[in-house]
């Protein structure tokens, strides 16, 4: 009877420390959620501030108003709607091209033995570390030679010419579909090329959207390389860039809050991309191929 109930405080001790222990982390992320989400809050408010001015002493604004989101699309001073498509144009074009790159080279890095096959892969992983922007005034000079200098098809050149080097998460996840699927095919008369467009791609949708998704974030949030190809060019702006000047010194009391009405209207396709395609991405992160 004396174990028996020494037994069950016991149980009802554990259960009092792993409530307690919820009820903390409950807390821990609940303030980290506000933490987090602060700055989205503020980044809205701004963009329905009425008062003009870079920042004010008070969080809510004393005029709400849709006037800035308005004076985003209709101020022929700065065109963002014009920014939005280049962008958008840009991103689309990028995404495709460096998604085929990225996903050929990781299977034939993961499929493939071939001479100096680690060469490439330690060779790869070593110029994945430097920074694209070193590159940039040579980059900028053969896209000049070419006649491409302020150009967009130059920025989606330059977006995806390297995106091969991002072959490690794709490669790892390749490396998780067995190879049986592979052999089989080869047994009924499949090519290498048959084998990679009609069994492994299908097999491949988590990490076809998480790669997808990086190369369309990267130009989206790009500023180095649009600010040295396009210069003076303003139509030719993306809008990471095209935003930025809204903050010069000469035009950011009047433009500040337009500013954020377009941070936010940047923000929605990014957002709405990563809630339609969470699960695929997280698949894709984690490497779940499915066996079998």
């Amino acid at each position: 009877m004396t174990n028996t109930q020494s037994k069950s405080d016991m149980q009802t001790g554990y259960a009092a420390k792993r409530k307690l222990a919820n009820i903390v982390v409950y807390i821990i992320l609940s303030v980290m959620v506000v933490i987090w989400i602060f700055p989205i809050i503020w980044l809205i408010l701004q963009s329905l501030r009425g008062e003009k001015g870079i920042s004010t002493k008070y969080l809510i604004p004393h005029q709400i108003t849709f006037d800035n989101y308005v004076t985003l699309f209709t101020d022929e001073r700065f065109p963002f709607g014009q920014w939005f498509v280049n962008t958008l144009l840009v991103a689309i074009f990028s995404c495709i091209i460096s998604t085929l790159f990225i996903l050929m080279i990781s299977y034939a890095f993961s499929r493939l033995r071939f001479k100096s096959r680690k060469t490439f892969l330690n060779f790869g992983l070593i110029l994945g570390m430097f920074p694209g922007f070193m590159s940039m005034a040579a980059t900028y000079n053969i896209m000049e030679v070419f006649g491409l200098k302020q150009s967009l098809v130059a920025l989606v050149i330059v977006y995806s010419a390297g995106a091969g080097l991002g072959y490690q998460v794709a490669k790892g996840f390749f490396d998780t579909i067995p190879r049986s699927l592979d052999e089989a095919a080869k047994i009924d008369g499949a090519t290498r090329n048959q084998i990679f467009w009609q069994i492994i791609l299908p097999l491949s949708k988590p990490i076809i959207v998480y790669t997808a998704l990086t190369t369309f974030i990267g130009p989206w949030a790009d500023y180095i390389f649009v600010s040295y190809f396009m210069k003076d060019n303003s139509e030719k702006y993306t809008v990471a860039y095209g935003l930025y000047k809204m903050l010069e010194n000469q035009t950011i009391n009047d433009y500040f809050t337009v500013f954020c009405a377009g941070a936010v209207v940047i923000a929605i396709p990014i957002t709405i991309l990563f809630v339609v395609m969470q699960r695929f991405y997280v698949a894709g992160v984690t490497g779940g191929a499915v066996k079998g």
